[in-house]
């Protein structure tokens, strides 16, 4: 017990972000309660778990943590761990069995009188292993109700609490193809078996037939993410997996208690976690009984409206004869229709009855490409030209995927984003030559290519991947394919939608939409706060994604020849969204997720795509207006042509001015306070820029600048130190981009960097060697230590000095060789070795510990050069050699991932915080580095050198960009991932508010405030201030004195309830015969 109470007594040490507790009603009811509608989580005496199994290792920390939490409502509080991991082939009814029979047998708990709760888990990942899911999740359906009738009939005084589990959101589901289609796939299939649980659970009256038990369904599903290596491209790291965890069982105590109004569970810079409290007017565990839900049938249906559109045109007649120019182009002399996309265009859920119905693509419904029945009664574009030519092709008809006979040329995918469309028009492309019903060479063709809403809903997890500038690049490589690939055709560029907007159907709880599940789907779009710094960064992504297109078509760049032109179709950059008669958003213009949209929206963005079309450039409908009706316009004699620049007499922009040629990779410098600290500082929490004296480095070629300035390839091995982006010291920083560059605007008198000029050549503290391992590193310490003792310029004791070390690439190189000289655990232990060298004799250092790059992307590298042929194969044999998708390569990959989990794991304790004056800190800035491409799988060669192996000095100044701005970023929020595009004003400053390097120490965020009482259901409790004559043992003892008294108390407690069943038993044994 006692050790159980000293956990307890540490909980609000280890939850470092957390507060609010204790809470003020944490006291068990008196007498207790006999009803289920009367419990307090303080009266509940057995907490037991269904549904967990040895996979589930994240779920079982969930459970743990709060049962952690609720041992401080009730310090004897007793987990049934009996049966705590089941196997897979186990079923909720033999789960269940168990535990009523554990719960029967348990020598210490009293079956009949004791209050006890059950958390009942279904996985999710159960359907999303089949083909047909609709029968499976029937199947488990009516598992959990036979689970449920068998815990009815053999538990009293039981509360059961139902909730769905989605822990495996980055695996593959059924036949999905892509990441995005996987979460489409994976939340409609959980809201789908949430609503069907819900259901049940009002068909049974919530098993409440007696007023000692009842079942409960958990709002909503426990989701890991959204934040996941898949959707962010990058790992998830141990404070983010740690963060997503609390955050689960932050859900469940939340849905375990009866709801309030208003509640907040994290301050408004999303650090601290505030854990909700029972009220005074609200303390029980919620049942149905005491807290009404709204129950699925509460959801109004969507409903089926007119989506037919009348013809007003007359004259349908194409040109005299086939037009050779697109500028001349008439509707019905266009023969093919195609379109590329994603689910919008795919065509998920406009016809849904149902949340599971959004998994299916009613293709030939689709605004741009879907060709079911006629214009009467499904209104697209393809309906729309039949009018015109009714040998119209290309167009998809009835329900499927991409691969299907009915797709045709809709090759859309659901969850596609930017990137994927490359891909798709290449299928397209293909397609379209191997069809017999085309003539790829002379028929016109109108190809639609609308894409960015998933790019934008997820540009908040990765901003560098989701980019304006990566998002044009993946459009312009798609457009280029087409133009060079493609004769005779017109693509509509429709300007990505104005996405904002869908923020309002999510904001309105009388709507009943599933607002949890479009946290998942768009995260960055439902998740900030109004007003937020967010949300400001979200208009204005979305906004350079509709400006980047009108800069790369007013380039000119697709109009090179008068068979093909692209024509940016802007009706979707502003919307006004449709209301109802009171105001409210009106819904049902949304699918029942209320995220895709309805045939009901789908009939006017064809109508506004198609007028669009006949409206001249310079004077097109940029609004789509929901709320007023739309009527199709027609071609006219005057202007009987599809719109391009020329016929309508429009005058493209231009490309943009060609800045003028990189001279060098200097940067321009705009911080203000360069001053150091009034005296010179004793610790390493307390030091400025100006501070730091001197600077040192530790590593491989790459701190060696190896081939960093190479024009050929005699210099590819020729060290340029002076330009190495952590100790270089060449020129000055609007010349050549270097850390100890930008520390000599703060410092001049700063020592230890290296130069290469001819004037002046010093190695200075760089002791980095070519080829080094890490397990080189505690010779080059030692090196060091020596260099800067032996220094006359230096005062070795009283000087600050800034020690960087990047090393590991050559481990990771050829671990396939010495895999166990090369380990991950030799690694770490490695930098150990040397940092505690460091630590023990070097005085007032600060050490940068630069994390392990992901060195994968160096397979990308490609050159002509003879050194780009045989240095990258020799020089890195277990990463080049490899082939693609080889088990070899995946092995590179995860020991690559275990060196960067090795080396945190080393940081993130106390080991190096013995000491006042000395601090190691960890710069993630390389921990997914993006490298722009050139072309499809090949990397920018401007950033690296000759050999195709080193860097090249632009690559140095960015990383040395990166190196800096993470010094000034604190533990914990630093940035992951480095922008490799040029910009000379990049470099951050320090803040008056944080004029300090930033370490662990003074990372943490200020003591909390005392706040006034409110009426708010969550509870802070500020500590206690201590006079400042108080000695400090006199908390200690007190503290220490407290937990003993408790754990008497408690034991006392314990004591008596074991006697009072034995007590009880010898009543029982006395009555028998």
């Amino acid at each position: 017990m006692l050790p159980r109470l000293v956990c307890i007594a540490l909980l609000s040490l280890t939850w470092k972000t957390v507060s609010g507790l204790p809470c003020t009603q944490m006291f068990a009811s008196q007498p207790p309660p006999s009803t289920v509608n009367g419990v307090r989580p303080s009266d509940v005496a057995v907490i037991s778990s269904i549904g967990l199994h040895m996979h589930s290792t994240e779920l079982s920390t969930v459970v743990s943590r709060l049962t952690e939490l609720m041992l401080m409502f009730n310090p004897v509080l007793i987990r049934e761990e009996t049966n705590l991991y089941a196997s897979q082939q186990r079923t909720l009814v033999e789960q269940a069995e168990d535990v009523s029979l554990d719960l029967q047998n348990n020598q210490v708990t009293d079956v009949d009188r004791d209050w006890k709760l059950v958390l009942l888990f279904l996985q999710v990942d159960r359907l999303c292993a089949v083909k047909q899911p609709q029968s499976v999740l029937q199947t488990l359906v009516e598992e959990l109700d036979d689970a449920l009738q068998l815990l009815s009939s053999q538990l009293k005084r039981t509360i059961v609490s139902v909730a769905l589990w989605d822990g495996e959101q980055h695996k593959t589901c059924m036949d999905a193809n892509s990441e995005g289609e996987v979460r489409l796939l994976r939340t409609m299939l959980t809201q789908s078996l949430q609503e069907s649980v819900g259901e049940l659970l009002v068909k049974r009256r919530w098993y409440n037939d007696r007023d000692d038990f009842s079942v409960s369904l958990q709002d909503k599903p426990l989701i890991t993410g959204p934040v996941s290596s898949a959707q962010s491209g990058r790992h998830v790291s141990e404070a983010e997996a740690t963060q997503q965890t609390d955050n689960l069982m932050l859900q469940m105590w939340t849905n375990l208690l009866q709801p309030t109004v208003g509640q907040q569970n994290r301050d408004d810079s999303g650090q601290i976690m505030t854990l909700p409290c029972p009220t005074e007017d609200r303390p029980f565990l919620r049942t149905e009984g005491n807290s009404p839900s709204n129950s699925p049938s509460d959801v109004s249906p969507l409903l089926l409206p007119f989506t037919g559109t009348e013809m007003p045109c007359e004259d349908f007649s194409p040109s005299a004869s086939t037009p050779s120019s697109v500028h001349e182009l008439r509707p019905a002399d266009i023969n093919v229709v195609a379109a590329v996309g994603d689910s919008l265009t795919a065509g998920n859920g406009i016809a849904a009855s149902n949340i599971l119905d959004v998994l299916r693509q009613f293709r030939g419904l689709s605004w741009s490409i879907g060709g079911d029945d006629n214009l009467t009664t499904v209104t697209t574009l393809p309906n729309i030209l039949k009018y015109y030519n009714g040998n119209l092709t290309g167009f998809s008809v009835g329900m499927g995927k991409e691969q299907t006979p009915q797709a045709f040329l809709n090759q859309a995918v659901a969850g596609a984003k930017s990137g994927d469309i490359p891909s798709q028009v290449r299928t397209l492309v293909a397609r379209m030559k191997n069809d017999s019903r085309i003539n790829f060479e002379t028929d016109w063709k109108v190809i639609t290519l609308f894409i960015g809403g998933n790019d934008v809903c997820d540009h908040c997890i990765n901003s560098l991947l989701y980019s304006a500038e990566n998002y044009v690049q993946n459009v312009r490589e798609s457009l280029d394919y087409l133009h060079k690939q493609v004769p005779r055709a017109l693509v509509n560029l429709v300007e990505p939608l104005y996405i904002l907007v869908l923020r309002e159907m999510h904001m309105d709880p009388s709507l009943k939409c599933p607002t949890y599940l479009v946290k998942i789907l768009c995260p960055c779009v439902v998740l900030p706060k109004s007003n937020s710094k967010a949300l400001q960064m979200l208009e204005n992504i979305n906004r350079m994604y509709q400006r980047s297109l009108h800069e790369l078509v007013e380039s000119g760049r697709y109009d090179t020849r008068s068979d093909f032109t692209v024509v940016i179709q802007p009706f979707l950059r502003d919307i006004l969204l449709p209301r109802l008669p009171d105001g409210r958003p009106d819904r049902s213009y949304f699918s029942a997720d209320c995220f895709h949209l309805s045939q009901k929206a789908q009939t006017l963005f064809a109508r506004s795509l198609w007028n669009n079309m006949l409206e001249p450039l310079g004077n097109k409908t940029a609004v789509q207006d929901f709320t007023t009706e739309i009527n199709l316009k027609c071609p006219t004699k005057t202007s009987p042509y599809i719109r391009t620049f020329i016929n309508s007499d429009y005058r493209y922009t231009g490309p943009p001015p060609t800045p003028g040629p990189i001279t060098n990779w200097g940067s321009d410098f705009s911080c203000v306070d360069l001053v150091p600290s009034d005296t010179v500082p004793t610790s390493v929490n307390q030091l400025r820029p100006a501070d730091i004296m001197v600077v040192a480095a530790l590593g491989d070629s790459l701190t060696l600048g190896t081939g960093a300035k190479a024009k050929n390839i005699f210099n590819v091995n020729k060290e340029y130190k002076g330009v190495s982006w952590s100790i270089g010291g060449d020129e000055d920083l609007e010349s050549v981009t270097t850390l100890p560059n930008i520390l000599r605007k703060f410092n001049p008198s700063l020592k230890g960097f290296s130069t290469d000029s001819v004037l002046s050549k010093q190695k200075g503290f760089n002791m980095a060697t070519p080829g080094a391992k890490t397990s080189e590193i505690p010779a080059q310490v030692q090196d060091l230590i020596k260099a800067m003792r032996e220094d006359k310029k230096v005062d070795f004791e009283n000087d600050w000095k800034l020690v960087t070390i990047f090393v590991g690439g050559n481990d990771l190189c050829h671990y396939c060789i010495d895999q166990n000289t090369l380990s991950p655990k030799n690694y770490s232990h490695n930098l150990m070795v040397g940092l505690d060298m460091l630590h023990k004799e070097v005085p007032r250092l600060l050490v940068n510990v630069v994390e392990i790059l992901e060195i994968l992307p160096l397979k990308a590298v490609h050159g002509k050069s003879l050194p780009c042929s045989l240095v990258p194969r020799t020089s890195c044999p277990c990463v080049i050699n490899p082939v693609e998708n080889s088990p070899e390569l995946e092995e590179i990959k995860r020991i690559n991932h275990e060196y960067q989990i090795e080396i945190q794991h080393l940081l993130s304790g106390y080991r190096y915080e013995g000491k006042e004056d000395f601090a190691v800190v960890l710069q993630p800035f390389l921990h997914n580095s993006f490298i722009p491409q050139i072309g499809k799988g090949e990397a920018d060669p401007s950033f690296f050198s000759m050999d195709c192996f080193h860097i090249s000095e632009r690559a140095h100044a960015e990383m040395a960009i990166g190196l800096w701005n993470n010094m000034l970023e604190p533990v914990g929020r630093k940035q992951s991932y480095n922008n490799f595009t040029y910009d000379r004003s990049k470099i951050h400053c320090p803040s008056q508010a944080s004029p300090f390097v930033f370490t662990k120490i003074n990372s943490l965020p200020p003591p909390p405030v005392t706040l006034p009482p409110t009426s708010s259901p969550t509870s802070v409790v500020p500590a206690p201030k201590c006079p400042s004559s108080l000695p400090v043992w006199v908390p200690v003892v007190a503290g220490v004195v407290g937990l003993l008294a408790g754990s008497i108390v408690a034991f006392m407690l314990l004591s008596c309830r074991r006697k009072d069943k034995v007590q009880r038993g010898v009543e029982m044994k006395a009555t028998n015969f």
